[in-house]
């Protein structure tokens, strides 16, 4: 199977969690962090979970499954260790055309999650098909020593000078190359802001007023 990548927009998005375990609490937490309004059907919570439920930060049906507490869904993750209930919620899941991931179990998976490398806004996915976590898992962290936090600040730079561009002016990619090939990234690692600045103004002409970490 050839998976579809995509990046989506579920912000205010109803999406159910079924199971209250640390495997269901990582899938809440994900989606939270992309501005989902989540709902967690189990009887029991981990602590956190737990939390998040007493601060009416997720929503809790704290009962068994049921086809019922997935209606309206934009997604539903199935995270239980009980066979025949994943095996449920992926067939009422399809049945009402709301896209299902049964955690490690990719036959009964519409989509599939990949691991993540994250600084800032900028997000690299890496998904082998749901044949091996483990060697996704060891190319993120691979990832994650090559590209460090000096990618955000230049993601957050690039991201100010598009706001000053005119329209398809084209010169995006002249500034983005001279800003790489002027060695922006090193003069971020070095924490050397005034240079930063002075850089920027230099090639593109333009201020930018960023929050340097």
């Amino acid at each position: 199977m050839k998976y579809y990548p995509v990046f989506w927009n579920i912000t205010g998005k109803k999406c159910v969690v079924v199971g209250g375990g640390e495997v269901a609490e990582r899938k809440v937490k994900r989606l939270l962090e992309s501005g989902a309004k989540v709902f967690i059907i189990s009887s029991r919570l981990t602590p956190e979970l737990a939390r998040l439920s007493e601060e009416n930060i997720i929503g809790h049906i704290a009962k068994e499954y049921s086809s019922e507490y997935i209606y309206g869904a934009a997604l539903v993750v199935g995270a239980t260790d009980d066979e025949k209930t994943n095996a449920a919620i992926s067939s009422d899941a399809r049945s009402k055309g709301i896209p299902v991931n049964i955690v490690d179990d990719p036959q009964k998976c519409d989509f599939i999650l990949p691991s993540l490398m994250e600084r800032g806004d900028l997000t690299i996915a890496i998904g082998t098909g749901g044949k091996s976590p483990a060697l996704a898992r060891h190319l993120r962290e691979e990832l994650e020593s090559k590209y460090g936090n000096e990618y955000e600040i230049f993601l957050n730079i690039l991201e100010s000078l598009r706001t000053k561009m005119a329209k398809n002016s084209g010169v995006g990619k002249d500034w983005f190359a001279s800003l790489l090939a002027a060695g922006m990234l090193d003069v971020i690692k070095e924490k050397d802001w005034e240079k930063v600045k002075m850089l920027v103004k230099k090639i593109t002409g333009k201020e930018v007023e960023i929050e340097f970490n």
